[in-house]
């Protein structure tokens, strides 16, 4: 029979195994924390994220899949319109043509 890690095995555990904290974290988790950084303005929220979110609100029964359905469709359309608009604004970049090498004679 397996044993019970405690709080402090399991912190002690995270410290000594670099990255495996990243592999543990919920979805949810990481699509709250760019939900968070995306409404503040220094980050990005994708539709992906809000998928995730609306799964997790749905499956704990915080809204119904109608309400989740028509959230989803509001994002989606919101994030398409915002894509749109940054490639309008977006000014056109000339690429740079290497420079021609003198020939010496």
């Amino acid at each position: 029979m397996p044993a019970e890690l405690g709080g402090s095995q399991i912190s002690s555990l995270l410290e000594a195994l670099p990255g495996i904290a990243s592999v543990l974290r919920s979805p949810v988790a990481d699509a709250l924390v760019k939900a968070i950084r995306g409404a503040a303005g220094i980050g990005d929220f994708s539709a992906e994220d809000a998928e995730e979110l609306v799964r997790y609100a749905v499956r704990r029964g915080l809204i119904g899949p109608d309400e989740g359905d028509r959230v989803l469709g509001e994002v989606q359309a919101a994030l398409k319109s915002q894509r749109k608009t940054a490639k309008a604004g977006k000014p056109k970049v000339a690429k740079k043509r290497p420079a021609k090498k003198k020939s010496r004679r």
